[in-house]
């Protein structure tokens, strides 16, 4: 899968709210209301990181859960950090305070 231009990557990261770049990823963090939700959060977003077979780096800090997408084999941003990114936010929203 090809890198996305600068152009595209601001184009698709104006539509997900809440998501940064940083570099060659797109990062977010959650805060949830207790760590068993931000479990919860976690194997929700491992599920769809599987079906997608694209994985997101994940750090859980008690409430808090900050994902990060990169597609390594490109070395950057491809729409399958995009895309999952937005199945994240689609699927989980019951789960995130913010």
């Amino acid at each position: 899968m090809s890198r996305l231009s600068e152009d595209e990557i601001a184009a698709r990261l104006a539509a997900l709210p809440g998501w940064t770049r940083e570099g060659n990823a797109i990062r977010r963090t959650y805060r949830l209301a207790s760590f068993r939700e931000a479990l919860f959060f976690v194997n929700a977003v491992a599920a769809l990181a599987e079906s997608a077979n694209h994985h997101p780096d994940i750090d859980i800090r008690y409430k808090q859960v900050t994902l990060t997408l990169t597609t390594h084999d490109a070395q950057g941003l491809t729409a399958r950090d995009f895309d999952l990114a937005a199945a994240i936010d689609r699927h989980t929203a019951r789960y995130a305070a913010s």
